[in-house]
């Protein structure tokens, strides 16, 4: 088996399981994240009826200086203050198969310094 393909079927399992032990309800909303080489993305997906309620990126926001963390932070703030329109309270962080340092760390920070309940 390829190397490339051994690091897929890790992605694979890891977001699974990841996953499975998340418990997304009615009143709380999963926030997907995706982060590229220079990009980090975030959705609030309303599971139950499969919408997203709101997104944010690093592509959307401008005049943010720093780093890729602190533009991870930045993000965070802004999907969290877009949250609190909607009158969300409490998410359920979904950090797919990456793994939770550095730039996902850094957003999850920030959605609790924008006042939500991680």
């Amino acid at each position: 088996m390829s190397l490339i393909k051994k690091i897929q079927i890790r992605k694979e399992k890891r977001k699974l399981r990841v996953r499975s032990r998340m418990q997304t309800g009615v009143n709380k909303p999963r926030v997907s994240v995706f982060k590229s080489l220079n990009h980090i993305y975030a959705q609030l997906i309303n599971d139950d009826k499969q919408v997203t309620l709101a997104s944010c990126s690093t592509l959307q926001l401008e005049n943010i200086k720093g780093d890729k963390k602190e533009k991870a932070h930045a993000v965070g703030l802004e999907l969290a203050k877009q949250a609190k329109k909607l009158g969300i309270e409490t998410v359920v962080f979904d950090r797919g198969h990456f793994l939770y340092h550095g730039r996902v760390k850094s957003l999850a920070d920030g959605l609790r310094d924008g006042g939500l309940k991680v």
